[in-house]
């Protein structure tokens, strides 16, 4: 016997309802803050209110950013069951049932109810070492795009009349900017290094042609963040998948689906370029696909898509690059 519990969450409160009865939609529901204080007083309420063990309980939250990631690892680690959800999968399912309230409450029970009929996959926690791993490429992401603004902040301030109090301020921020990127890549390198299985797997991904040291860190946090089971999952998690529209006698072209990180996407776009010249698999598949009337930006999606595959194909098999073009 399972219990769901829908749990709508914000920055300051979470908005918990138990499904009592999915039938009659029997509910009772509870408010807590959303901090490390409201997150163990739900573990205790739930089993006290429900009458189960944590493990007879599933709690459905939506994916809310950054918000519902430590309530998430703190119910999981507590023996919930716990799923979250993609928000548009939500928002399609109360478009089913023609919902058109929008509060807390009615939000949470739609949480409920999806999780009662659906029976979504249970959440995983990344393991420690990739969530540490994915917040210094974010980290370095950030200071990335400072230093470009500041870049750009430099060119507008030479090519007008400036002071130059102004010039050397722009100067030393791109300074700072540009040792605080260093630390942060050598943080990167050391903390793979710490780990000998991501080591191997970094030097498994850098041996295709077209995967640098940028695409191999992250590639490994993509591929090491979720139990994937076939490259086309990853492709499709990282939106590289394509998507075709036809509707009578309509026929759309086909364009990626472009869901998930785009941050990712744009560092394999450069990649992907880099390998249809010099990686044999990626060039032969771009020349059969220009052979076959495709124009040059679909054979850079197929490229990337193409690249995402042989990287999880090295980790998976444990074996380096060899290239299957004859």
């Amino acid at each position: 016997m399972t219990d769901v519990v829908g749990i709508d969450v914000s920055k300051a409160k979470l908005d918990c309802l138990w499904l009592r009865d999915h039938t009659t939609l029997k509910v009772k529901t509870k408010v807590m803050a959303n901090d490390n204080k409201g997150h163990q007083a739900l573990c205790q309420w739930l089993p006290k209110t429900l009458k189960l063990e944590p493990a007879q309980i599933l709690v459905v939250m939506e994916a809310t950013g950054i918000y519902h990631e430590q309530l998430a690892l703190t119910l999981h680690d507590a023996g919930f069951r716990v799923a979250v959800v993609n928000p548009a999968h939500i928002k399609a399912y109360a478009q089913s049932l023609g919902n058109t309230h929008k509060t807390d409450k009615q939000d949470s029970l739609i949480i409920a109810r999806f999780g009662a009929e659906r029976d979504p996959a249970l959440w995983q926690p990344e393991p420690l070492e990739i969530r540490e791993l994915k917040a210094l490429i974010a980290r370095l992401e950030a200071l990335e795009v400072d230093y470009q603004r500041e870049c750009n902040r430099l060119e507008k301030a030479e090519l007008r009349p400036a002071s130059q109090t102004v010039l050397d301020s722009i100067h030393t921020m791109l300074s700072e900017l540009e040792k605080a990127k260093r630390r942060i890549e050598e943080d990167i390198d050391d903390h793979i290094d710490r780990h000998p299985g991501l080591k191997h797997d970094k030097a498994l991904l850098e041996s295709i042609p077209g995967v640098g040291k940028v695409v191999s860190r992250l590639m490994l946090s993509v591929i090491h963040s979720r139990n994937f089971t076939g490259a086309k999952q990853v492709a499709a998690y990282l939106g590289l998948i394509p998507t075709q529209v036809e509707s009578g006698v309509f026929r759309g072209r086909s364009a990626l689906s472009k869901r998930g990180p785009a941050s990712v996407r744009a560092k394999l776009y450069m990649a992907a370029v880099c390998a249809s010249q010099y990686n044999p698999d990626v060039s032969a598949m771009k020349e059969r696909l220009l052979a076959n009337g495709k124009n040059r930006m679909q054979t850079i999606g197929a490229a990337m898509r193409k690249l995402v595959h042989i990287c999880f194909g090295v980790i998976k098999n444990q074996t380096e690059y060899r290239p299957q073009t004859v």
